[in-house]
């Protein structure tokens, strides 16, 4: 072949095909065009593989957000019974294995067993109460004046210590602390006061949450069967088996969390009567209660004891104060935290602060309080449904029958 046909073929080669009109029935074969496989192809081909990816994930997100959405303001509308039936579970959790122990070991039955159990925790809160009730009562109002005192000493240290602070710096730190907190406290506090602005929600909310809790000890296993009914047949079982390592997380979280509030109750509340800070009883009880908020709470509860120590004996036991709420903040945070709760739901301590942070700017005090076992929850439940299976022995253990249901 010489040159010029060489260049000849090349040409005939890169010319593109031409679309024509589809030629009359019967025309001979060498009228009909010449159409490429290309041109066969659908037309999303055409677009780039990250950009049709990116779409189907943009899709998806929206749709799970929207999803979400919907959940978090039906929660909010709903508020009372949600947090009712949140606290009936964690209940529930603590007293399953009281009411199991009265079936398999003392005979009961199964609704004799549930109503004993109840009686157990009526009479467990009421007697804490009665011991402790009195001091608490009288005690807590005295550390509102207590704490706002340690404030106003805290300030005239800071006027005439070492830092030699003006008085207009001072009002004006005092002002941005004041309007700081106070923007805080309408949405920290909105979701709590949205629950007690009346009695009647307490007692509404409590009636429910014993109800609930009495039946779940009854016949939880029949509640539990009856809503994986309501799935697809195909998804029943993995439905079960995350819902039961969800239940397990939310037992281990429930357990820990009183275990660390425990601790960080006692530790301070013997640092205060060994220091002999006033009140040390309604101090004890108040950092148990705020320790329940993970990584935060206890800090602040401490801090009351710091100020009620810096009005009693003055800087130097308020410093020795410190000193305590420091250690056992670091014995809850290398030891407790990583340990016990990070076995216990595997979560990792800045999950737990974005957790806690986050269901306080979404429910208030409510949201701080919940965020955390929810998230235990969620993360048990979907490493189960991906793959990665936290209790693989639970699936040896004798299962809720779901085929009733179905």
């Amino acid at each position: 072949m010489t040159l010029p046909d060489a260049g000849a073929a090349q040409l005939a080669a890169s010319v593109q095909p031409v679309d024509v009109a589809e030629p009359a029935a019967g025309a001979p074969a060498a009228a009909r065009p010449v159409v490429r496989e290309a041109d066969r192809r659908p037309v999303t081909d055409s677009v780039p593989r990250s950009i049709q990816l990116s779409a189907a994930w943009s899709w998806r997100v929206l749709a799970i957000a929207a999803g979400t959405s919907l959940v978090f303001w039906l929660l909010q509308y709903f508020k009372i019974l949600a947090v009712a039936v949140a606290i009936a579970l964690l209940l529930t959790v603590l007293l399953t294995p009281v009411a199991r122990w009265l079936r398999e070991r003392a005979r009961f039955p199964r609704a004799l067993a549930a109503a004993v159990t109840m009686v157990v925790l009526l009479g467990v809160i009421g007697g804490l109460l009665t011991l402790a009730g009195s001091s608490i009562a009288n005690g807590f109002s005295d550390l509102a004046s207590q704490a706002t005192a340690g404030i106003d000493q805290m300030i005239h240290w800071l006027s005439s210590g070492p830092l030699q602070l003006s008085a207009d710096q001072i009002e004006g730190y005092r002002h941005q602390a004041s309007a700081s907190l106070s923007k805080n406290a309408s949405s920290l506090l909105s979701g709590a006061v949205s629950v007690t602005t009346t009695l009647g929600h307490v007692a509404t909310g409590a009636v429910i949450a014993l109800f609930c809790t009495f039946f779940f000890l009854l016949d939880g296993g029949h509640i539990w069967a009856w809503l994986v009914g309501l799935l697809p047949r195909a998804a029943r079982e993995r439905a079960h088996e995350a819902g039961r390592r969800g239940f397990v997380a939310l037992g281990g979280y429930t357990r820990t969390q009183i275990l660390v509030a425990l601790v960080d109750a006692t530790g301070i509340g013997i640092g205060a009567a060994v220091l002999q800070v006033p009140l040390a009883l309604p101090l004890a009880t108040l950092v148990f209660v705020g320790s329940f908020i993970p990584i935060v709470g206890a800090l602040v509860s401490g801090s009351v004891a710091i100020l009620v120590a810096l009005v009693a004996h003055g800087p130097g036991i308020a410093l020795v104060m410190l000193g305590v709420v420091l250690l056992v903040q670091q014995i809850e945070g290398h030891v407790l935290q990583p340990f016990i709760m990070g076995h216990a739901v595997s979560l990792h301590p800045v999950a737990v602060l974005l957790a806690v942070a986050g269901g306080s700017m979404a429910a208030g005090i409510s949201g701080a309080l919940f965020a955390v076992p929810i998230a235990a929850v969620l993360n048990t439940v979907i490493l189960y449904l991906n793959g990665h299976d936290s209790y693989p022995a639970l699936g040896r253990e004798a299962h809720v029958s779901t085929r009733r249901a179905s």
